[in-house]
């Protein structure tokens, strides 16, 4: 952000004629770029308004960063276009791949952190930025399952990227949580751990139990509010690194906008704590 760190918005198209009218206090907000990487027609029209009066960033679903392939050229175009036309003040992806061999699978999926995968996602990375013209920031993941064949540790991989490529980092506090529940650790541990100078982004997000195995297993489903123990690790985080753009996610059950607000703005105050430490 060009001033003080803030705390936005996930944006969604029910929520559009609020979000146009909420006062412009810091109030950012974020999309998939997926979802209005066209020409024209109402829905970037819409996008359009909301740039006018508040920030946008986008966070971009389907570059494949970590597939065996470059980013699809055509994809990557339009992308670029979007970028050039909306001048988002961050932009940033997934540590995941989507697209393998010709076909797309709908979901964000993880690979064995090996020397290979490192090589190519630098490339991949470096591709992006040069199409945009500018430095993105990279998503850790969630994790379900624990995968073999990895030659690096998951924030030292991160790190390392970011060193590589000159990316950023966008830390997912709820991520976190889920894949410390999921495989077992410790999230105090990541979060502390996690290279702060890197992070250019944080989001917070909530999560629910598998239908099946209950609080065996979490799932990242941004259909909740953020949970206490997210809170209380992002405070951890926020108090250690600064403040740093937060977003608060929820894509399915989508609550009122003053709900979410209300939501925002408790990050907002977690963001101003340290500033208030240091006067």
């Amino acid at each position: 952000m060009t001033t003080a760190p803030s705390a936005g918005l996930g944006l969604k198209p029910s929520h559009y004629a609020e979000a146009l009218a909420a006062p412009a206090d810091g109030l950012w907000f974020e999309v998939h770029p997926e979802n209005y990487m066209v020409a024209g027609g109402p829905r970037l029209g819409w996008l359009e308004a909301i740039r006018a009066r508040h920030p946008v960033s986008l966070h971009g679903v389907a570059l494949s960063l970590a597939a065996d392939a470059e980013p699809d050229a055509a994809h990557l175009t339009r992308f670029a276009a979007l970028a050039r036309r909306i001048d988002p003040v961050l932009v940033s992806e997934h540590l995941a791949w989507s697209a393998w061999r010709g076909a797309y699978h709908p979901d964000l999926l993880p690979f064995p952190r090996s020397d290979e995968a490192l090589e190519r996602i630098c490339a991949n990375i470096g591709r992006v930025q040069e199409a945009l013209g500018r430095r993105i920031a990279i998503e850790n993941p969630s994790h379900y399952l624990r995968l073999e064949g990895h030659a690096w540790d998951e924030i030292d991989f991160l790190a390392e990227l970011a060193r590589r490529s000159g990316c950023g980092l966008l830390l997912d506090v709820n991520n976190v949580y889920v894949s410390a529940r999921n495989l077992g650790g410790s999230a105090e541990a990541y979060v502390d751990a996690f290279p702060g100078a890197a992070v250019m982004e944080v989001h917070l997000a909530g999560h629910s139990s598998d239908p099946a195995m209950g609080q065996a297993l979490l799932v990242d489903s941004h259909d909740a509010p953020v949970a206490a123990e997210v809170w209380a690790l992002y405070e951890r985080l926020i108090a250690r690194i600064g403040p740093r753009p937060t977003l608060i996610e929820r894509d399915e059950r989508l609550p009122a906008f003053g709900e979410l607000l209300a939501e925002r703005n408790r990050a907002q105050a977690v963001l101003r704590m340290p500033l208030r430490r240091a006067a």
